[in-house]
């Protein structure tokens, strides 16, 4: 927007719409009024109303207070929809499922509970007649 200024666009809202990818007067009639408007206010910034009315006149070439009443009306509803949309496919999202592996696989022996005095777990090294019982861990 730099080489052709919009009508009705200061250089606050000009910033706004160069950030979210409207940088020409092309750019405004390919999203609309309403389309861009509405991409301020998705990426984070808070328009008001009059920047919505100010896109609508620079669309039509004419200034934003020269907009009928019905026509402000109607921008405001548009609006109005696509935020009430937005909230209504938030909604939809859901919840991502358990894909924790189920232990079928676990034999149902009931564990012990652990006594307060129990003797800790076996080293290794007091482990050598279970690992000299005839099976070799090589892999050939």
């Amino acid at each position: 927007m730099a080489d052709s200024k919009l009508l009705n666009v200061g250089p606050k809202s000009a910033a706004w719409l160069r950030q979210v990818g409207v940088r020409s007067m092309d750019d405004l009639r390919i999203h609309g009024a309403v389309g861009a408007f509405w991409k301020v206010k998705k990426a984070g910034f808070r328009p008001s109303l009059n920047l919505l009315y100010a896109l609508a006149g620079a669309v039509k070439g004419c200034h934003w207070t020269a907009l009928s009443a019905e026509e402000k009306t109607r921008l405001v509803t548009e609006a109005g929809a696509l935020e009430d949309a937005a909230k209504a496919a938030k909604s939809f999202v859901l919840p991502a499922r358990d894909v924790t592996p189920t232990r079928e696989d676990r034999a149902d022996e009931p564990v012990a509970a652990p006594a307060l005095f129990d003797e800790p777990d076996p080293t290794p090294a007091e482990e050598s007649p279970a690992v000299g019982s005839g099976s070799s861990s090589v892999t050939d």
